[in-house]
């Protein structure tokens, strides 16, 4: 029960934590995203020419996992402070739009299924890695095996999981036409998440301070402008939105010459 107690840091961690960019946290973030890609590699060579019913049970189990490794921290994390730690836990972050949007590309259909699988696909590789060797916040504060690291390791590799398995099974549309509403869908979560940053003094989507990420960089760069910051991590989403379909279009056409000319 102590140890259990210590790992999910129930009347507060006992160690000492070993510090970001220690190599306990290298180690273990290094380990985990690398079991993710192996499975994702593995899992969507498998499926690539199965049917989509097959291909999309991963989808489903995905969408199970993450949410379910969600709700463990949710439980425990009122259990130790209040219910009313719930307002911090909202899905309000970036990385945990994936709570949402696995779910969306695994169970709804048409367009809005392909934009949350493009949504997906951009944002899971990009959410595992900062989400994981760039969570100064997280590894400074707890230790490396707790409770807080490890399920938000797996939420985060999970995002990344998904990501790669939907490329390499062949689910990924990235249509064109699919732009403007996987621009809706991060547009949809930023306002929300802006309204409450200013109702509970809180940084969803990192809209106030970059908290040790690197948004720290824009946010120094404006000065920590109230009116500047938002804005500019906002634009720099909608930038990394096309940037990605752009280079996504560069690489298949690429990959396409390369076969023909074999």
């Amino acid at each position: 029960m102590d140890m259990l107690r210590e790992f999910f840091g129930i009347g507060g961690y006992r160690r000492v934590p070993e510090g970001y960019l220690s190599v306990e946290h290298l180690m273990f973030v290094t380990t985990l995203l690398a079991v993710m890609a192996l499975l994702a590699v593995l899992l969507g060579r498998r499926n690539r020419h199965r049917s989509e019913e097959e291909k999309n049970a991963v989808l489903l189990g995905a969408a199970v996992a993450i949410n379910a490794f969600e709700m463990v921290k949710i439980v425990v994390r009122c259990m130790e402070h209040g219910v009313q730690e719930i307002l911090y836990l909202l899905p309000l972050f970036l990385c945990s739009v994936q709570l949402i949007a696995i779910p969306l590309a695994a169970l709804s259909r048409g367009r809005l299924r392909e934009a949350a699988m493009d949504f997906v696909v951009i944002f899971g590789p990009v959410g595992a890695l900062l989400g994981t060797y760039a969570a100064g916040q997280n590894y400074a504060c707890y230790p490396v095996l707790s409770a807080d690291n490890v399920i938000s390791g797996l939420t985060h590799g999970i995002s990344g999981f998904t990501a790669l398995y939907i490329l390499i099974s062949g689910m990924a549309s990235m249509k064109r036409s699919n732009v403007p509403v996987t621009y809706a869908i991060i547009l949809s979560f930023c306002v929300p998440a802006y309204v409450m940053n200013h109702v509970i003094d809180y940084n969803y989507m990192f809209l106030v301070r970059g908290d040790g990420t690197p948004y720290d960089i824009l946010y120094n760069l404006v000065g920590g402008s109230g009116l500047l910051y938002p804005l500019g991590v906002v634009g720099l989403f909608l930038l990394y939105i096309t940037a990605y379909y752009q280079v996504y279009y560069l690489v298949r056409r690429a990959l396409g010459r390369r076969r023909k000319m074999v």
